[in-house]
C-alpha cells in the first residue's frame, strides 16, 4: 500500500488492524525460535502493538520499524516510557531501556542501523503488503536481519469475498518468497473466530522460518 494510506489510517484513528492484546501465535510459539530472555527481537511495521509490552515483560529487548510517527508516540505513551528521540539518517529513532523503534520507510532501514537481532516476529507486515511489494520486502528483511530466525503470522481466506489488507497469503507463496533463505515449518493453523474483520471465514497460521 502507498505510505499515504497508512498515514491517513493513523491520523484518522482507523486502526481496526490493531490488536488490543498479545497475538495468540506469538504467545504460543515464540519458544519455537529458541531465543532466551535478553535476546533482541525485531518487529517490522509494528504500529503500537501490545506484543511489544508482552515481550518486554518477558525480559526480551525489542526493536521495531514503523512508518507512522503517530503510532510510535502512542506506543510509548501506552507502555508508558519516555523515549529519547534522535535522527538516524533518513529514519527517526525512539529509544528507551530495552526498546528501539525506527520511524520511516522500512526500505530505508539498513542492517547497520537495525543492529544485531536474534529473531524477528512478523504478524502484520508481510500480510499488509500487496503482491507486487512482497518480493522486495522479503528480500530486504532477510538482508537487514541477517537471516535471523523468524515467526511469521499469515491469513488465508477467499479474497474474492474481501480484499486486504490484511491480504491472503498461502504457505506456498511464503515458501516462494523466503525459501532461498529459510527452512519453513508450519507451527499452527487455526480458525479466525467470527471471521476476518467479521466478513469472511479465514485461517490464521504461524510459520517458523529458520536460516539455511
Amino acid at each position: 500500500m502507498e505510505a499515504d494510506f497508512w498515514h491517513e489510517r493513523w491520523e484518522n484513528a482507523q486502526i481496526g488492524f490493531h490488536e488490543g492484546e498479545v497475538n495468540r501465535m506469538l504467545a504460543a510459539h515464540l519458544d519455537a525460535l529458541s531465543v532466551a530472555p535478553g535476546s533482541r527481537v525485531f518487529l517490522p511495521l509494528c504500529g503500537k502493538t501490545r506484543d511489544i509490552a508482552w515481550l518486554l515483560a518477558k525480559g526480551y529487548r525489542v526493536v521495531g520499524a514503523e512508518l507512522s510517527e503517530i503510532a510510535v508516540q502512542q506506543l510509548f505513551d501506552e507502555l508508558p516510557l519516555v523515549p529519547k528521540v534522535m535522527q538516524t539518517g533518513p529514519l527517526k529513532r525512539y529509544a528507551a531501556e530495552g526498546i528501539d523503534i525506527l520511524v520511516g520507510d522500512i526500505f530505508d532501514l539498513t542492517a547497520e542501523v537495525l543492529g544485531p537481532v536474534d529473531a524477528a516476529f512478523d504478524r502484520a507486515a508481510l500480510v499488509a503488503l500487496p503482491e507486487e511489494m512482497r518480493g522486495r520486502y522479503t528480500s530486504h528483511i532477510a538482508t537487514v536481519t541477517q537471516r535471523a530466525p523468524q515467526l511469521l503470522v499469515t491469513f488465508e481466506y477467499d479474497q474474492s469475498v474481501m480484499n486486504g489488507p490484511p491480504f491472503s497469503l498461502s504457505q506456498s507463496e511464503v515458501e516462494d518468497r523466503y525459501g532461498a533463505h529459510y527452512d519453513i515449518t508450519l507451527l499452527a493453523d487455526a480458525e479466525v473466530q467470527g471471521g476476518l474483520k467479521g466478513v469472511c471465514p479465514a485461517r490464521e497460521k504461524a510459520l517458523r522460518l529458520m536460516p539455511v
